[in-house]
C-alpha cells in the first residue's frame, strides 16, 4: 500500500513561483513513475508533468513547458513540482500519482495510488 501526501499549494500572484511537494511511503519509490495532474472547478482532471523512475525523462502538457518542472529525490522518497511564471489558468488542485508501468502515462486511471491534493491559487 502506497500513500502520497502532497504540499506547497497556496495563494501566489500571477508570474510568481511555488513549489510543490508529494512525499511517499508505504513502497518501493524508485520502482515508480510518477505524475503531477491538475483539476480546475468544472473541468476534468488534466495531466501536468511526468517522471520516469530514475528521473531521467520527464513530460509536460503544452501549456506549461517552459514553466514547469518535475523532479524527484529517491532518497528522500519525495517528487517535486516546481512552478515558476505561474498564470490564473494555473489554478487548481494539484494532485500527485503513482504508477507502477515502466514509461509515462498521461490518463489518469494508468495510475495506481493518489494523493489528496494541493489548492494553488493564482491572483491576477
Amino acid at each position: 500500500q502506497v500513500q502520497l501526501v502532497e504540499s506547497g499549494g497556496g495563494l501566489v500572484q500571477a508570474g510568481g513561483s511555488l513549489r510543490l511537494s508529494c512525499a511517499a511511503s508505504g513502497g518501493t519509490f524508485s520502482n515508480y513513475v510518477m505524475g503531477w495532474f491538475r483539476q480546475a472547478p468544472g473541468k476534468e482532471r488534466e495531466f501536468v508533468a511526468g517522471i520516469s523512475w530514475s528521473g531521467g525523462s520527464t513530460y509536460y502538457r503544452d501549456s506549461v513547458k517552459g514553466r514547469f518542472t518535475i523532479s524527484r529525490d529517491n532518497a528522500k522518497n519525495t517528487v517535486y513540482l516546481q512552478m515558476n511564471r505561474l498564470k490564473p489558468e494555473d489554478t487548481a488542485v494539484y494532485f500527485c500519482a503513482a504508477s507502477s508501468d515502466l514509461v509515462v502515462r498521461r490518463i489518469p486511471m494508468l495510475y495506481n495510488y493518489w494523493g489528496q491534493g494541493t489548492q494553488l491559487t493564482v491572483s491576477s
